[in-house]
């Protein structure tokens, strides 16, 4: 496995290719970087000046001969406040304006991928804490960086202008403190930091796998491994950062030492030039102050080396986000008026022709000795076929989609795609060849645009309204206020269960792959609505594409060229639906039961 900071080249490549979007704000962050030094240097200037007025006054000379110093004293001592206060406010706004790009352009890069969609812990660590990173690459790295070189450049030169072989000293602290310490801190910490930020990462996902998903996990009894997995996370994790902490502890306890030893080398070294007794005071101290700002280097080293892994994975979203061009500009199309507007002149989007799909002998069963949730399944899809899988609950419906898509690896047999196994497919490749819409949607906290458009980044706005229209989106865009700028909210918690169905439909409908697999589309929605979005949604869909819809619903499959009555995970019927109606069996009965229950649905509507 490469290491993570290795993953966008050797060297500083995760940092420029960060900084490289901090160009716009240049000069706020040079600004930041002076503020910063002059606060350093009035840190350092305060201390060095009150130590003269204390030494200088222990011997009572005349008061205005301390008039001067008591007055720096004053106006260093607010001056330094002022600086920093500027200094923070000037470098907090280039970064969080850099910050607000940065965040903006992951998450264009993660909704434009192609393949499955990131896990939401994935998608929440890389765009907040990931993000972060890039902040405190700025203001916890470079900005001390750049002020502790400033600083202890000054403070040599003034040194200097005392006592040049004291100045020689205090150049060889500050190289140790502000070189050699921060280089042993990296050394150090490097191998521990790099597993922090992917660990981090994985117990984003932990939580909301164990928070969402608890019904799931219950319901194939995997709540404890994965309680064990996150615990075993959680303590690896822990254990990381008490390494981190004890190192860094060791390397500031020796950062105190070089400080002590380097201010009383300063001071025999003066002494013995034969340096006035009150600026060697002031040099001691001095040195002090300016050993204790390049210290400051040893943070920004740890703070680097923890921050490299987290850099390494925003470079690579940076790197492969779109940028200006006409492929940028297709990915974001102009907003139309109407969401109906140009529906009726798109076209289908120019595809091959399906691949066609076989299942052989497929077997899946999710834990050791328990019932397989498909049992030596068969079937064959050809392309441009028109396919249903119904059943029971528990039949081994959504296993199908699964194992389809890649999702699931079967125990035994093989899924082909045109005579090529599924899992042979790379994952940027498959999603174009089979996808749709899967039992979990998932739903970022953006725009419906910006949702519908997960489908295929790149589409117009006549095949964005299509989708929509099909998907029977398009009335309820109309009516809000944003329109396509709506926000649905987190995991679509803004929609009703049918607008969310809808807004997934659309989606999948957009993405327009070889093979549509359709997990219940109407779920959610009354059985008009249902009707009406199941037909559009089959006359949207190309001729040469095919049709794997999944569903517990029975209306509407007559046109369908082929249905599957799923069973503890075997078939048990097959044919076409006035086949099935007309044969004593599962299908017969739920078709009596479920037109019962409509048409008494029905006659209760206003």
């Amino acid at each position: 496995m490469r290491h993570p900071s290795s993953a966008t080249g050797a060297g500083l490549a995760p940092e420029l290719t960060v900084l490289r979007l901090a160009r716009p704000y240049l000069r706020r962050l040079v600004g930041a970087g002076l503020l910063a030094a002059a606060t350093e240097f009035a840190g350092l200037a305060l201390m060095a000046t009150a130590t003269w007025l204390l030494m200088t006054a222990a011997g009572q000379p005349p008061l205005d001969r301390l008039t001067v110093a008591i007055v720096a004293v004053r106006a260093l001592a607010v001056g330094r406040g002022v600086l920093r206060y500027t200094e923070r406010l000037a470098g907090h706004d280039a970064v969080l304006r850099l910050v607000t790009d940065v965040r903006a352009r992951v998450f264009g890069t993660l909704a434009a991928r192609r393949g499955a969609p990131p896990r939401s812990g994935d998608a929440l660590s890389r765009l907040v804490s990931d993000v972060e990173a890039v902040q405190d690459l700025l203001l916890r790295v470079l900005v001390p960086a750049t002020a502790a070189g400033l600083v202890g450049l000054l403070a040599v030169g003034l040194t200097a202008l005392v006592s040049p072989p004291a100045a020689l000293v205090l150049a060889a602290g500050l190289l140790v403190a502000g070189l050699v310490l921060p280089a042993l801190a990296t050394l150090l910490t490097r191998r521990a930091a790099a597993e922090v930020a992917p660990l981090r990462g994985a117990l984003a996902t932990d939580a909301v796998d164990l928070t969402h998903g608890a019904a799931d996990l219950a319901a194939f009894g995997a709540t404890r491994d994965a309680l064990d997995a996150a615990g075993h996370r959680a303590r690896r994790l822990a254990r990381l950062e008490r390494r981190l902490a004890a190192l860094g502890f060791a390397v500031d306890a020796a950062g105190v030492l070089v400080a002590g030893l380097t201010a009383g080398a300063v001071v025999l070294v003066a002494l013995g030039a034969g340096v006035d007794g009150v600026l060697v005071g002031v040099l001691a101290v001095g040195t002090l102050a300016a050993v204790e700002i390049a210290l400051a280097l040893v943070g920004a080293a740890r703070q680097w080396t923890g921050l490299r892994s987290g850099l390494a994975r925003i470079a690579q979203l940076l790197e492969a986000a779109p940028g200006p061009g006409p492929a940028a500009d297709r990915a974001a199309p102009a907003r139309p008026a109407d969401p109906a507007e140009g529906a009726a002149t798109a076209g289908p989007r120019e595809a091959a022709v399906a691949p066609a799909v076989r299942f052989d002998g497929v077997t899946v069963r999710y834990r050791p000795g328990a019932p397989a949730a498909l049992d030596g399944f068969d079937l064959d899809l050809p392309p441009g076929s028109r396919t249903a899988v119904v059943g029971p609950s528990g039949a081994g419906k959504s296993t199908l989609a699964a194992v389809l898509t890649g999702a699931v690896r079967p125990d035994h047999g093989r899924v082909t795609l045109s005579g090529r196994d599924v899992s042979a497919y790379p994952p940027d490749e498959l999603p174009g060849l089979v996808g749709g819409l899967l039992a979990e949607a998932y739903v970022f906290h953006a725009t419906v645009r910006e949702n519908v458009l997960l489908g295929r980044p790149g589409a117009d706005e006549g095949a964005l309204a299509a989708a929509t229209t099909a998907a029977g989106l398009t009335d309820w865009v109309r009516a809000q206020p944003d329109g396509w700028d709506t926000v649905v909210g987190e995991e679509g918690g803004q929609l009703s269960g049918g607008q969310r169905q809808r807004l997934a439909l659309a989606r999948a409908l957009l993405a327009a792959p070889g093979v549509l697999v359709l997990d219940e589309p109407t779920e959610g929605l009354d059985p008009v609505a249902a009707d009406e979005v199941l037909a559009a949604t089959l006359a949207a869909t190309p001729a040469w594409h095919s049709v794997l819809l999944i569903t517990h619903r029975l209306s509407g499959l007559a046109a369908l060229d082929e249905i599957l009555v799923l069973d503890a995970g075997r078939v048990v019927q097959r044919g076409r639906h006035t086949e099935l109606v007309s044969t004593p069996g599962w299908y017969r009965e739920q078709w009596v039961l479920q037109q019962a229950a409509e048409h008494g649905y029905l006659a209760l509507s206003p």
